[in-house]
């Protein structure tokens, strides 16, 4: 299938072992990974209750780079990326079988939508008609509702091309669907290039006035799933206000400086460093579990524009993480709430990964003063986001 970039694109570049050096010390410690073909191959990973087949794409580059994509919820299960000494380790948390993921509470790797995050009381208005949502997160509705897009089985089909290696899943939410008007058709592309990018494209159009707002929920641990908390992890997040929390964790509509706050992350900072903090925020949260308006600068007016979201530096594994994207939001999230067995037998605890969530704000359908999630029918959402990764 030859894709077509006529619709919305969401790109997560994933993935970059970079730097001339860490370059070099990869291809010395598995000279035959550096030498591999780019290939992308197919096989069964499991089936849900009801009978249907779920598949695993598998996408290889040059370098030995892995990223395992199921056709399941476009679940990214799996990310393999050199350290600083060249060891390829899986860094994003997931499960070893389809049962997992079938239940999949925490959303690992998924495929967020029709809205990911909160919408207020569950419901939302759109010219003058109120729409009434599953309060999945009571008083809430989170990330798509009770059937999300994490839960569909989208079609798939693979592709090889100069560019890189990849898979398009193309899928439709029926209208009414979770409560959301207009029938939505979606393409969501993913391509990893010899460049060591994974590139997440997504697409929609709508024949009714719909709200929009897609993410991908993965969580990213820089020394290895499994390997324990991230709180030594340093995280820069370009953002010098956040949108704060009401006691059910829906922004009050507040954009809030971080200066002078433990949500200060415009510099190199340990994720664990204030998370202890006396702060009223951090206490909702159980920690980090917000909003962050990215600085956009002169690209603010061009939605098809990357600015950096943020920078991530692991220091003993030396991986290094950048995201860039054309939203206008990240969610940082600290994986406050985590205590589920993962792959391997790994039981992922709490603060265990974090989460980047490349986004509209939260309940913009209710804030008339956030960036509009509203898509109208002969509109296209587009939306790109870039998930880079090195090595130090």
């Amino acid at each position: 299938m030859k894709p077509t970039y006529r619709w919305a694109v969401l790109a997560f570049c994933c993935i970059g072992v970079t730097a001339a050096g860490v370059t070099t010390a990869v291809a010395a410690a598995d000279g035959a990974a550096a030498k591999a073909k780019s290939s992308v191959t197919e096989s069964a990973f499991g089936t849900l209750p009801d009978g249907t087949r779920v598949e695993q794409f598998t996408l290889r580059n040059s370098s030995g780079m892995e990223v395992g994509v199921l056709d399941y919820g476009g679940i990214i299960r799996s990310i393999r990326v050199a350290d600083r000494h060249g060891k390829f380790s899986d860094v994003v948390l997931g499960y070893d079988s389809m049962g997992g993921y079938a239940r999949n509470p925490a959303y690992f790797g998924a495929l967020v939508g029709r809205y990911a995050n909160r919408i207020a009381k569950a419901q939302f208005a759109l010219d003058g008609k109120t729409y009434t949502l599953a309060a999945n997160n009571a008083p809430n509705t989170l990330h798509g509702g009770l059937k999300g897009f994490d839960k569909a089985v989208w079609h798939a089909e693979t592709f090889e091309k100069k560019s890189g290696v990849g898979v398009v899943l193309t899928h439709t939410s029926p209208d009414g669907e979770e409560g959301y008007p207009g029938n939505l058709k979606m393409r969501v592309t993913y391509t990893l290039s010899d460049a060591n990018e994974l590139s997440l494209e997504y697409s929609a159009t709508t024949d009714k006035t719909t709200v929009v707002n897609l993410t991908h929920h993965d969580y990213f641990n820089l020394g290895g799933e499994g390997s324990g908390a991230v709180l030594g992890t340093l995280l820069r997040i370009n953002a010098h206000r956040y949108t704060p929390v009401d006691a059910t964790m829906v922004p009050t509509g507040v954009l809030a400086n971080v200066v002078g706050t433990p949500f200060d992350f415009t510099k190199l900072t340990p994720i664990g460093a204030r998370i202890e903090a006396d702060d009223a925020q951090l206490k909702l949260g159980a920690g980090y579990d917000h909003n962050f308006v990215i600085d956009r600068g002169d690209s603010a007016a061009n939605t098809e524009q990357l600015s950096l979201a943020a920078r991530v530096e692991e220091p003993q594994s030396g991986r290094v993480l950048e995201v860039r994207t054309t939203e206008p939001g990240v969610q940082f999230y600290s994986a406050n709430h985590l205590d589920v067995k993962g792959k391997a037998g790994h039981v992922y605890k709490a603060r265990d990964a974090f989460c980047l969530e490349t986004e509209h704000f939260p309940d913009s359908p209710n804030k008339p003063e956030f960036p509009t999630t509203t898509l109208q029918p002969g509109e296209m959402f587009y939306s790109r986001t870039v998930y880079a990764f090195s090595a130090r």
